[in-house]
C-alpha cells in the first residue's frame, strides 16, 4: 500500500516528517536553490537555507527581511528479491521547512524550521521481513530543528556566523527476529553475536529456561513501539546542536565558505513499547514462566511484555564543510563543495532498552529489562557537490549538478529496515522571479539504484527521487 506522509506541525508535534536516507541520513540539498546545485551551498547566498548549509551565507544578502516557504518530497523505491522478495511501502515522505531572516547592515539574524533528516520504510506481515509472525514490520524516524542563526560581515570581505539549533527526534519501529537471530545475540544460550548483543533480566530468565527444559524454542520476537501516526513518533528526545561558518571573498568573483556542524547532545528517545515472543513452553513452563497465563498452551503460543523503551544515545553526527563558489559573468555562477559527514563516530550501534512493566501474570519476567544492542558500525562519509547555475533571462534562472558520496552503511550489517545506501544523485531545478521582491525555486534530485547484500545474504535495491519547491518574499 502506498503511504504519503505530509507533516506541517509546529515545532512542538514535530515540525520534521521521516525523510529518507541520502547523504546516509542526511538530505542532498538543503533548499531548492543549492539542491538543484548538487547540494553546493557554502560559498554563496542560497536563502534562509543557510541555517542548514553554512549561517555565515545568510550575511551575503541584500539589507531588509526575507520569508521562505518550502516543501520537499522525498520518494524511495526500496526492495529486497531476497527469500520470496519485499517491498517497501514507504515511497512518498513530505517534508516542510519555514524560514525568515533580516539583514540590518553588518548584522543577519532570523529563526527558521527545518527537516534535518531520517529514515524510513514499511513491510508487509507476509514478506521474510516479518520472520514467521505474520506482522508488519517498519521503521520511521525523523529529525528536526528550530534554529536561531548570527552573521556577522566582520569586513566587506569576510563574514562569519553561527547558529543554535533545538533538535528533536522520533522514531517508531515494529521490527521482527528470527528465533535464531535473537538466539545468535545471546551469548548465554551459544550465542555468537554476530550482528547484536542482548542482556538483562529478561534475557537470563530466557536463557535459564531453556537450559532448564521449562521452554523448549523461541520462534520469533516482535519489537513494537509504533504509534502509526504522520505526526509525531512513539518515541521521543530534544537537545541541542550548533553550527559556525565563514564566508571570504578572495576576490570580486570568488568565495570560500567552511562551515562546522557539531555532534547533537540528545537525549534518550522514550516511549511505551511492546515486546512480543512466540514461544513453546512444557506444561511445567507454562505455570513457572507466566505465572498461568498461557492456559496450559504450550507449542506456538505468542506472549505479550508491555513496558517501557529506550533508544540509548541516538545523535546526529559532527560534520565539515568547505567549499568555493565563481561568478564567471553576470548570468553563469559554478560552485563545488566538499563536506565530511562523521557517521563512525554517531552509527556505531543501535541499542534499546526495554523494561516490562511489573506484572504478576509475567511471572519470572515480571519487571525484567533487555539491552538489546545491534551493530552499525557505519563509515564516515565523504561528499563531492558540484553545481552551475545561468541566468537564462531577467526571471528564469536554471540550475543543474551532481553530488557524488560513498555509501557508509556497513555491508555485513545493513538492515533492509534502515537501507541508507544511496551514494550518487543528479540534480536540476529552475527559479522564476515574481517581480522585484519575490521568487519561486524548483528542484528536482534523482539517485540511480544501488544494490547491497548484508551479512545474512539479504539484497536491498534502493533508488530515488525527489523534488524540493520554495517561495520566498523579500520586504
Amino acid at each position: 500500500m502506498r503511504k504519503t506522509q505530509l507533516v506541517l506541525a509546529l515545532a512542538s508535534a514535530g515540525f520534521a516528517s521521516s525523510v529518507f536516507a541520502t547523504n546516509g541520513m542526511n538530505l542532498e540539498g538543503y533548499g531548492p536553490i543549492a539542491a538543484a546545485m548538487g547540494g553546493a551551498s557554502m560559498a554563496y547566498d542560497n536563502g534562509n537555507a543557510a541555517v542548514m548549509n553554512n549561517p555565515a551565507t545568510l550575511g551575503l544578502a541584500k539589507d531588509g527581511n526575507r520569508l521562505d516557504v518550502a516543501l520537499g518530497m522525498l520518494g524511495p523505491d526500496v526492495s529486497s528479491p531476497s527469500f520470496g522478495g519485499a517491498t517497501s511501502g514507504g515511497d512518498a515522505y513530505f517534508m516542510p521547512a519555514l524560514g525568515w531572516s533580516k539583514k540590518n547592515g553588518a548584522f543577519t539574524y532570523g529563526v527558521a524550521m527545518f527537516a534535518q533528516g531520517g529514515m524510513g520504510t514499511e513491510y508487509a506481515g507476509t514478506t521474510f521481513m516479518s520472520a514467521g509472525s505474520g506482522l508488519p514490520t517498519r521503521s520511521e524516524l525523523g529529525v528536526g530543528r528550530l534554529i536561531a542563526p548570527l552573521a556577522y560581515d566582520v569586513n566587506q570581505n569576510l563574514t562569519i556566523g553561527g547558529s543554535l539549533d533545538f533538535v528533536w527526534a522520533m522514531m517508531d519501529l515494529k521490527m521482527a527476529m528470527t528465533g535464531a537471530q535473537f538466539g545468535d545475540m545471546v551469548s548465554g544460550l551459544g550465542g555468537t553475536q554476530t550482528y547484536g548483543a542482548a542482556s538483562g533480566g529478561l534475557v537470563t530468565g530466557l536463557s535459564n529456561a531453556l537450559t532448564g527444559g521449562a521452554l523448549t524454542g523461541v520462534d520469533w520476537t516482535y519489537f513494537d513501539f509504533s504509534d502509526s501516526n504522520d505526526y509525531t513518533g512513539k518515541t521521543k528526545a530534544t537537545g541541542f546542536a550548533g553550527k559556525l561558518g565563514f564566508v571570504y571573498k578572495i576576490t570580486p568573483q570568488m568565495n570560500f565558505g567552511f562551515t562546522y556542524h557539531s555532534k547533537t547532545r540528545l537525549g534518550d528517545m522514550k516511549g511505551d513499547a511492546t515486546l512480543s515472543m512466540q514461544v513453546d513452553v512444557t506444561a511445567a513452563g507454562d505455570t513457572a514462566l507466566f505465572g498461568g497465563m498461557l492456559g496450559g498452551a504450550t507449542n506456538d503460543v505468542t506472549v505479550p511484555l508491555t513496558g517501557k523503551i529506550r533508544i540509548v544515545d541516538f545523535q546526529w553526527p559532527e560534520t565539515y564543510g568547505l567549499g568555493l563558489s565563481y561568478q564567471v559573468n553576470d548570468k553563469l555562477m559554478i560552485a563545488a563543495d566538499y563536506k565530511r559527514i562523521n557517521w563512525a563516530d554517531a552509527m556505531k550501534n543501535f541499542k534499546m532498552l526495554f523494561d516490562a512493566d511489573n506484572v504478576a501474570s509475567n511471572g519470572v519476567f515480571a519487571g525484567a529489562s533487555m539491552d538489546a544492542t545491534l551493530y552499525q558500525n557505519w563509515d564516515d562519509q565523504d561528499v563531492f557537490m558540484l553545481g552551475a547555475s545561468y541566468k537564462a533571462s531577467d526571471v528564469l534562472t536554471l540550475r543543474v549538478g551532481a553530488n557524488f558520496a560513498n555509501n557508509p552503511v556497513s555491508s555485513q550489517y545493513m538492515n533492509p529496515l534502515f537501507p541508507a545506501i544511496e551514494k550518487n544523485h543528479y540534480t536540476f531545478g529552475v527559479g522564476y522571479a515574481l517581480g522585484n521582491d519575490a521568487d519561486v525555486n524548483f528542484s528536482m534530485q534523482f539517485a540511480p539504484e544501488v544494490s547491497q547484500t548484508n551479512g545474512s545474504g539479504v539484497v536491498v535495491d534502493h533508488s530515488q527521487t525527489s523534488w524540493q519547491l520554495m517561495y520566498s518574499k523579500r520586504f
